[in-house]
């Protein structure tokens, strides 16, 4: 019976993240028809800071302290949060939301590709190759280059880059941030609190345009700091403590569906065969990239472990907006 339960309560938990994070791309939208990108980056990333720092003084979690821990803390927000935020606000001036939201899915693509070029993927499997380029493939079929209504151009590129950020971010923060001792919900609240300040530093740079406030743009603001930034930035870190990064892996490939049908559904964006096969394309070759390479029968036996060892959570991986 408890077995059922936390079964449901896990479906239920990742179907709420995925529904939170998957919707990021129509607030943006939505925020984007009263605010300039700048403007919509700053509010987001203040109302996120906002809303973990009342989780915070709740639970009596403290932030960070140290220059270091700080240091790298503003170097993660960067990657991470700050410039990933600004660019899909960029990029979906001009390109669909479920779009943003496909691409947006080729993250762990960009991951295993640093990691080729750093030289941290040392043995890559044919089947992660082949998974790379497919993945790669798929974002062609979406941009698609030959024709003249195809999502090519700048603002496409810059979604792009918020996706290959998100990698380098991720990366940042699994070296120099997780397993440090620190609790996640006081890591994401400074990282959000830094990204408040990396973007306050830009506001020059498009922030002071003027702002035409709108009933649908201050909802879609609101919800998009509170709940797509804030909640789901804690969220994701409590489903991969308690159910494992597997199960916030699954989230992943949900965000694309759930972009693309609020895309079609609230904004009547078009989903052409084309997009959906990309997504597919896409879906199928991030999934190829996931595969291990199989290890042989005699490393399958476990060794034996002391009698009095805890095996204690531990913290992977993340796939983020």
């Amino acid at each position: 019976m408890n077995s059922a339960a936390n079964r449901t309560r896990a479906v239920v938990r990742i179907g709420v993240l995925a529904l939170l994070w998957g919707s990021t791309f129509l607030w943006i939208k939505l925020a984007l028809h009263a605010l300039s990108p700048v403007q919509v980056t700053l509010v987001r990333c203040l109302l996120g800071a906002a809303t973990l720092l009342l989780l915070c003084l709740a639970t009596r979690q403290r932030l960070p302290s140290g220059r270091v821990v700080w240091g790298h803390v503003f170097v993660a927000a960067f990657w991470c949060n700050a410039l990933p935020f600004a660019m899909f606000s960029v990029g979906e001036q001009t390109v669909d939301s479920g779009v943003a939201g496909v691409l947006n899915a080729t993250t762990p693509l960009w991951s295993l590709l640093a990691g080729i070029v750093i030289g941290t993927e040392r043995r890559l499997h044919p089947a992660r190759l082949g998974g790379l380029l497919l993945g790669f493939g798929g974002v062609t079929l979406i941009f698609a280059p030959w024709q003249a209504a195809g999502q090519a151009g700048w603002s496409a590129l810059a979604i792009v880059a918020a996706a290959a950020s998100y990698a380098v971010g991720f990366a940042y923060m699994g070296r120099h941030l997780v397993g440090k001792g620190h609790a996640t919900l006081s890591l994401s609240t400074a990282q959000l609190v830094a990204a408040t300040a990396l973007t306050a530093v830009s506001l020059p740079m498009g922030g002071l345009a003027p702002v035409h406030l709108h009933w649908s743009s201050l909802i879609a603001v609101v919800v998009l700091g509170v709940f797509a930034t804030g909640i789901t930035f804690h969220l994701t870190y409590r489903i991969i403590a308690d159910e494992g990064a597997t199960n916030a892996a699954t989230v992943g490939y949900l965000l694309p569906v759930v972009s693309v049908g609020l895309g079609a559904a609230v904004l009547d964006e078009p989903f052409s065969l084309r997009i959906a096969a990309g997504m597919v394309v896409v879906l199928v070759g991030v999934g190829m990239t996931r595969r291990k390479a199989a290890r042989p029968p005699s490393s399958l036996r476990p060794a034996p472990a002391p009698p009095d060892r805890r095996i204690e959570p531990r913290e992977e991986n993340r796939t983020a907006t």
